[in-house]
């Protein structure tokens, strides 16, 4: 379990889940149904949901890619951070939010999985959390003009990868979006 001292909730943490983030990735339609089935059930479970929002030099803040996906619909009540930074901790509200919530273990979704996704599961687990990977809620844009494998492959890499990932006193792993327990830990 999480080594992070009185944090004993579980949050789902919604990484760039924006119109230009998630434009023309591979199954980009079932990822982000996924995520909505998931922000749905955590609503129900009163499980925290936790947006993070990414701007830079290409994505601007306010701007139409900037917004997060229309499916998805995150409510005043959840927490929104902001990054400049792959880890969705680095220099961001990200630790103060989730102590406030008393969350030792992340349930993460988004994207992009060779890049965002990765950073924050490392950032995570490396913090002391617990950190499951949602095999099927995670997706990236096609980055073989610059030599990386083509989408799927990164995403198979990082879903086997992540599976066997381990840190003393912390868990990891992936589980798929029909098998999510906010209660449980990483399968």
């Amino acid at each position: 379990m999480t080594t992070l001292e009185n944090r004993p909730n579980t949050a789902l943490l919604v990484v760039d889940v924006q119109n230009g983030v998630v434009e023309g990735t591979p199954e980009r339609d079932m990822v982000v149904a996924n995520v909505g089935s998931l922000v749905e059930k955590a609503r129900r479970e009163e499980v925290p949901v936790v947006w993070v929002q990414h701007s830079d030099n290409g994505l601007e803040r306010g701007s139409d890619d900037w917004q997060i996906v229309p499916e998805l619909n995150p409510n005043d009540a959840e927490a929104l951070v902001e990054k400049n930074y792959g880890d969705s901790f680095e220099d961001t509200t990200l630790e103060t939010v989730l102590s406030g919530l008393e969350v030792g273990r992340l349930v993460v979704v988004g994207a992009q999985t060779d890049a965002c996704i990765r950073s924050t599961l490392h950032g995570a687990l490396a913090r002391g959390y617990d950190a499951t990977l949602v095999s099927d809620a995670h997706t990236t844009e096609d980055q073989t003009p610059w030599g990386a494998p083509p989408p799927e492959q990164v995403i198979a890499h990082t879903n086997l990868y992540w599976t066997h990932q381990t840190a003393p006193g912390r868990t990891a792993g992936t589980v798929e979006t029909e098998n999510v327990d906010f209660g449980g830990t990483a399968e």
